[in-house]
């Protein structure tokens, strides 16, 4: 399981991925993931 940064949503590590710093993230889905991509340091702690 993974939570995805922007909602906070405990979901299956799945196909909507963002790479960042070298990590990967995962989505709930592309808004969220898109969200993500405008500020990822916003969502990174």
């Amino acid at each position: 399981m993974a939570t995805d940064p922007v909602c906070k949503m405990e979901i299956p590590e799945g196909d909507i991925t963002a790479e960042y710093n070298g990590e990967t993230y995962y989505f709930c889905s592309d808004t969220c993931q898109e969200e993500f991509m405008k500020n990822p340091k916003k969502y990174i702690k």
